[in-house]
């Protein structure tokens, strides 16, 4: 599995993002979230709030000014700052003030650099995790699935999350954010899981549609997952759910 020991990392070559530096709003020796999906290549969830500690806002503002004035400039001056990391970024307390941070430092050392979050879609009942996001050129939300059952063994949130709430809130950025669905297909705890059949499509089309994102990201597992026996879906299938998407009028890009 894969954690990302420092606040800043990278940059990093992103198959979405290019050239992309790292920013984990989470704690740098274990992973911190409210998902506990079962592709995710930090690892399984094992949250432990008796040793949390998150990153400091100035803390945060200090490397990130000094990390970008290093690579301004050079081949690594990063297309993209991208909150990712150890767990769900939106989580941090201070979300909102970083995002300011990121926006202010970015203008003055790196402007062409665009800012992007890779968010699991848990938090955006908080208004000020919604402004914040509102605020960045690339705001991209998980959904996997439309189907109950199947978020709950493919996406295992913590709590009482449903999918119909995923969507009522994914609905009040109006169109500007990106769906990002990761598709995978083997057996988690006795249950085969496939967010690829037909009958999977024909739930999570419809959503796809009624949130109109600016456009859809499909893309299969790619390294290590802490559930055996994951598949990796064939390229030709993930672009033959591309075109279903496309014919709704959704643009659609596939990263294999």
């Amino acid at each position: 599995m894969i954690l990302f020991d420092k606040m800043v990392f990278g940059p990093v070559y992103s198959r979405r993002m290019g050239v992309s530096l790292g920013i984990n709003l989470l704690p740098d020796d274990s992973k911190y979230c409210n998902f506990n999906c079962i592709y995710c290549e930090c690892g399984w969830t094992k949250n432990n709030r008796s040793k949390l500690v998150l990153p400091k806002r100035e803390i945060l503002k200090e490397k990130l000014s000094k990390r970008l004035q290093k690579l301004k400039g050079t081949p690594e001056e990063p297309d993209a700052i991208t909150f990712a990391g150890n767990g769900e970024p939106t989580i941090h307390p201070e979300f909102a003030a970083i995002i300011d941070d990121t926006i202010e430092i970015r203008d003055k050392y790196s402007p062409r650099s665009i800012i992007s979050v890779l968010s699991n879609a848990s938090m955006n009942h908080k208004p000020a995790v919604r402004k914040a996001l509102q605020k960045v050129e690339m705001n991209i939300q998980k959904l996997d699935t439309g189907i109950e059952s199947t978020f709950h063994l493919l996406n295992q949130p913590l709590g009482n999350l449903t999918i119909s709430k995923v969507v009522e809130n994914l609905l009040l950025f109006n169109g500007k954010l990106i769906v990002q669905t990761l598709f995978v297909r083997g057996k988690y705890n006795g249950q085969t899981i496939d967010n690829t059949t037909p009958e999977e499509i024909a739930a999570w089309l419809p959503l796809v549609k009624k949130i109109n994102p600016q456009y859809v990201m499909i893309y299969p597992i790619e390294r290590g997952t802490p559930a055996e026996g994951l598949e990796k879906i064939p390229e030709a299938e993930l672009k033959s759910i591309a075109e279903k998407v496309e014919a709704e009028g959704i643009k659609t890009k596939v990263y294999f």
